[in-house]
């Protein structure tokens, strides 16, 4: 059926604006969190205390992106609806039971597993469904609900500093339980206009039978050469991408002490990273075939750039500029994967294609901080953390410029065997011409003869 492009889509619009709002509102917010841990759970004699506290945030987000291919399966066969409720479910109670821990390493799996897996249960279908009630207005559609986790992560920090100097740390964790209960809520908007596999797998009888392993798991889409490159290209440029946004805070801190408000510095990443969304967005739309992927170059040639530069500012203003440009390439980053996904593999291997690549990203993201916080432990300074941070970005910007040089290639051998297999075909069909001409002749020569 075609997609109504609007009426109760709309609504499930909202929902997943909302969905991606709290989600990565929450993750993006993380530095205001680690900063109150610290000094919750810390103590002067801990030497290791940031590399083991940055853990928490960054198991969160990689695990957001870990359980990505889990999901996109789970929403083929189980539809969105349900998935995402669930999902909502367990991210609601992994947040609340990380209000009542009394040390850190609990807050290992309650709030970077078990939360981390709710949250991607959650997102992945607020994605999906989309595509059900739009398809001339997808990409309006998607900068709007992309837009929801740019508008958290601007209010968020502001309001997680009053509620932390408030009423603490615990039941600032239990206040932001409210906003995965509505995410609860929302899910059960996502009325589904597509049948999933179990409804197709089990026909009339209602009987659930799995379909076959090559449905569930595509990995067809890792021998198209080109998707290769881009699925193990971005993941190289990330080992750094996590790192501001868990120890920006607590470098301010550090660097400035109390005399700056260093939550200024995640309104101007989400402000910009919206502002980028929409318009790089737009741009992409103008960029033909997987000339796309250059806008993902440039926008890790700017972010490494601009995380090297982060030690380098001994003003904050210095640094407001420094987010207001990391913020503005990384929404280009983020609102191009989509588009230059479906011309790298096409519109049938979409889902899973996307699925593998967040579960592929999902190692750095996790890896990244930690090794920043280790850095920072044993150098007293995250001056030399933040330069190395810088580094991979370059190296993945390169690596994913020979992309549109190999998808080319790959579309001409396409065509030429095309061309070889038309060719083959006419000449075959000229040779059966020829050969039955020639018996008709002979059957008349006979008949003549008789």
């Amino acid at each position: 059926a075609e997609p109504p492009e609007g009426g109760w889509g709309w609504v499930v619009m909202l929902a997943a604006m909302w969905c991606n709002g709290a989600v990565f509102g929450i993750q993006n917010s993380c530095g205001v969190l680690f900063v109150s841990m610290l000094q919750l759970f810390g103590g002067d004699e801990d030497k290791q205390l940031a590399f083991k506290t940055a853990w928490v945030s960054s198991l969160s987000m990689g695990m957001v992106f870990f359980c990505s291919p889990i999901v996109s399966i789970f929403t083929d066969l189980f539809g969105c609806r349900k998935v995402a409720v669930i999902g909502a479910a367990v991210g609601f109670a992994g947040l609340l039971s990380s209000s009542f821990v009394s040390t850190i390493e609990p807050l290992y799996f309650t709030y970077g597993v078990l939360f981390a897996c709710g949250c991607s249960f959650a997102y992945q279908p607020s994605l999906v469904i989309l595509g059900h009630y739009f398809k001339q207005r997808l990409g309006l559609v998607n900068g709007i609900v992309t837009a929801g986790s740019s508008l958290f992560t601007v209010s968020l920090p502001f309001l997680l500093r009053v509620l932390i100097d408030s009423v603490g740390l615990y039941n600032t964790l239990r206040v932001l339980c409210i906003l995965m209960f509505v995410l609860f809520l929302a899910g059960f908007t996502y009325k589904p206009l597509v049948s999933n596999a179990k409804e197709k797998e089990g026909g009339k009888k209602g009987k659930f039978r799995f379909p076959p392993g090559k449905k569930i798991c595509n990995f067809s889409v890792f021998k198209v050469l080109s998707y290769r490159i881009w699925a193990f290209g971005i993941p190289a440029a990330l080992f750094g991408y996590f790192v501001p946004y868990v120890h920006l805070m607590k470098h301010v801190k550090d660097r400035f002490g109390d005399s700056v408000p260093e939550e200024v510095l995640l309104l101007c990443l989400g402000i910009t990273s919206g502002v980028g969304r929409l318009i790089f967005g737009r741009v992409a739309d103008y960029i033909p075939g997987a000339k796309k992927v250059y806008l993902q170059v440039a926008s890790f040639f700017f972010i490494g750039l601009m995380s090297m530069m982060i030690p380098l500012c001994h003003v904050f203003g210095g640094l407001i500029a420094v987010c207001l440009f990391m913020g503005l390439f990384d929404g280009c980053f983020i609102c191009i994967m989509a588009p230059i996904a479906f011309e790298l593999v096409g519109a049938q291997d979409v889902s899973q294609a996307i699925g593998f690549l967040l579960g592929l990203m999902s190692v750095p993201m996790t890896v990244g901080p930690p090794i920043a916080g280790l850095l920072r432990d044993h150098l007293g300074t995250y001056d030399v953390a933040f330069y190395l941070a810088g580094v991979p970005p370059l190296i993945g910007g390169a690596i994913l410029c020979v992309i549109p040089w190999v998808h080319e290639r790959q579309k001409l051998k396409e065509r030429a065997k095309h061309v070889d297999g038309e060719t083959t075909e006419k000449m075959l069909e000229n040779e059966n011409t020829l050969v039955l001409d020639a018996a008709e002749k002979t059957v008349k020569e006979r008949e003549s003869g008789v």
